[in-house]
């Protein structure tokens, strides 16, 4: 799940099948599949490399072998101060993207996150299971906190983790379908949220019986952590980095192109791996062979002698070629905003219909008064 300020966890928002209805339902994953939830929040007017490269290519492969559900975290995006016409239009540009780049509506379940009421429900709930102390132990909360001051950061910062707990919660299968895994695809920065989720999840159990199946991050094979173009010491973000510092998916070539070529790099000429004295043009070495599909030592052998010039002219080329495919598919998908409304109220219908189950148990277990039927 991605944190709430940057686009991205990657509500990996980034984040195991759930009854046999479920693996019925059109759509739907896998019937054996174990179940994944990960969310993006549509904070930016473009994913960046570091979103693809860490998370959401993995999401595309992901939904060949799990019960996917992909979300575009809306609610964690007003954290902060937000303009309402730019949260739409990114809202959709965020899901256009995630459908160019492979996501399948027929193979997982894209959805917004505001258009399935139960998440802001089950977080409420599990907002009254939540301790002060642990609320504010969150790490990101604290960081943030302390770059722009307590009076300026929000309730919903401070509780933004507990709503990313009901993201996931929501979507646990049901105890005793196979104990199936639940699986939630993060970055490390997140994994104490997933811990956070593991704990509410057990004090709810304990508290009311068996309801949630705790689940377990994990960092899907494949992800690459890329770092920021001009300072490769700090993660690529969108942030913190400087314009010069982020490739954007929906960047133009040449743009593209000039970033790659301007890259921080150190004072020497060897195309060689190495984190501590070589930092800008290891970042540039695990960018190529995620692209690639190369290994490092062998990006080391093509390129020894060679200098960073050709090094860097063929990455650009990697880089445009791999991208603007995703860049002309995404404007294509916005060219019909109806039809893209359409696939993302698909995917709210179904996401609401496991979403609904979940609410229903946890209503009754907390003792509300059923509206009946």
């Amino acid at each position: 799940m991605s944190e709430p300020t940057s686009g991205p966890s990657s509500a990996s928002t980034t984040q195991p099948a759930d009854s046999a209805d479920s693996a019925a339902t059109p759509g739907s994953g896998p019937a054996a599949a174990p179940r994944v939830l990960s969310g993006i929040q549509p904070t930016a007017d473009s994913f960046h490399l570091g979103n693809y490269l860490g998370a959401l290519r993995q999401w595309v492969a992901l939904q060949e072998t799990h019960d996917a559900f992909y979300c575009v975290v809306d609610l964690h995006a007003i954290t902060v101060e937000h303009d309402p016409a730019a949260l739409r239009r990114r809202t959709r540009v965020s899901a256009a993207q995630l459908l160019a780049m492979g996501v399948d509506p027929d193979r997982s379940t894209l959805f917004v996150q505001s258009q399935v009421p139960e998440h802001a429900e089950l977080a409420w709930v599990l907002s009254c299971l939540t301790g002060f102390g642990e609320a504010s132990r969150m790490t990101q909360f604290k960081d943030k906190a302390a770059k722009q001051g307590t009076s300026g950061a929000s309730v919903g910062l401070f509780t933004y983790p507990i709503l990313q707990a009901a993201d996931i919660l929501l979507y646990t299968p049901e105890p005793g379908v196979g104990e199936r895994l639940f699986r939630v695809p993060v970055g490390e920065d997140q994994r104490q949220h997933v811990e956070l989720t593991r704990d509410l999840a057990g004090r709810f159990n304990h508290r009311f019986g068996p309801t949630f199946i705790e689940p377990d991050a994990y960092i899907p094979q494949g992800a690459a952590k890329i770092t920021d173009l001009q300072d490769p010491t700090s993660k690529m973000s969108k942030s913190a980095s400087s314009p010069q510092g982020i490739v954007d998916v929906l960047e133009e070539p040449g743009p593209m192109r000039k970033k790659i070529m301007r890259a921080v790099t150190d004072t020497g000429s060897e195309v060689r791996f190495d984190e501590a004295e070589k930092a800008g043009v290891s970042n540039l070495l695990r960018i190529h062979a995620a692209l690639s599909g190369e290994t490092i030592a062998e990006l080391e052998a093509r390129y020894e002698g060679s200098g960073y010039g050709r090094f860097k002219k063929d990455l650009a080329e990697l880089l445009t070629g791999t991208f603007t495919p995703i860049r002309e598919r995404t404007h294509k998908l916005l060219d019909d905003e109806d039809a893209l409304d359409k696939i993302l109220a698909h995917g709210a219908t179904r996401a609401g219909e496991v979403a609904a189950r979940t609410m229903d148990v946890v209503r009754d277990r907390v003792g509300f008064v059923g509206r009946g039927r």
